[in-house]
């Protein structure tokens, strides 16, 4: 299930994309399908892992084109591994709302971006968010690994993108059938993924995944505006932009490659 619209974005083939907190991959994967050059890095040394694993499966298989290639690196998105203007392009999908210093990882991203750039920021939506923070304590808990710290307006992450130096564009919202699954996780509680309702509904996301029936999907176009579950924010850096630079460290904890 993608987030990112790549053709907003403006992904082709041999170009190097940054995945920050790919999670399992899912953006990484379709970025390595279309030929693209990916490195994905999250905080998860597991994440990478299968994240590597499954890039390899599909280069055996021969579901990547020739001309791409594909990374991992365990790292920290406030201190990114990489030298300046690394990248044509970067995707930072629901990674955002779980970094101490949101800021300081904004300028990392515009730092590794080259000038003339494009970045896609998604965050989870303001209205679906604050539900489910006022549903569940446990959801936001900064004890809770992997638990949101903060809750952005569009408006909020508008500006914290421009602060780095960065040109934010246009945005959209998507997975509003996802909304009520969230809600639903969060009244019964987010760890409790056995819930009879909450594995009805799982079912439910799953069949329309695969199915796409006609009725799911008007539905969600027409509650994407008000339940979209992500804010999906596109940005461009300026070809005359100025970001400050950093020394790079000397390794890449957890890098690996798949030629």
């Amino acid at each position: 299930m993608l987030t990112v619209d790549y053709d907003r974005l403006g992904v082709r083939a041999g170009e190097l994309l940054l995945d920050l907190g790919a999670g399992n991959g899912r953006h990484a994967y379709e970025a390595y399908r279309r030929g693209v050059r990916v490195v994905a890095v999250d905080f998860n040394h597991a994440d990478m892992a299968e994240c590597r694993e499954m890039c390899a499966a599909m280069d055996a298989v021969g579901e990547a084109p020739a001309g791409g290639l594909a990374a991992s690196a365990v790292g920290d998105g406030q201190m990114l591994p990489f030298p300046d203007t690394t990248f044509d392009h970067i995707i930072a999908a629901e990674v955002m709302e779980h970094i101490p210093d949101d800021e300081m990882a904004a300028a990392e991203l515009a730092r590794v971006l080259k000038p003339g750039g494009t970045i896609a920021v998604t965050v989870p939506a303001w209205l679906p968010e604050v539900v489910c923070w006022r549903l569940s304590d446990e959801y936001h808990a900064p004890k809770v690994v992997g638990g949101h710290v903060r809750i952005y307006t569009e408006r909020e992450l508008r500006r914290k993108l421009a602060a780095a130096g960065l040109e934010p564009g246009g945005s959209h919202q998507v997975h509003a059938l996802h909304t009520p699954y969230w809600w639903l996780r969060c009244l019964v509680g987010p760890q409790e993924d056995t819930n009879p309702l909450v594995e009805a509904y799982h079912r439910l996301l799953v069949w329309d995944m695969m199915k796409a029936p006609l009725l799911t999907q008007v539905a969600e176009r027409l509650l994407q505006p008000v339940l979209g579950k992500s804010l999906v924010l596109y940005a461009r850096k300026p070809t005359a932009a100025s970001v400050e630079s950093r020394p790079v460290p000397a390794s890449m904890e957890g890098h690996a490659r798949v030629a």
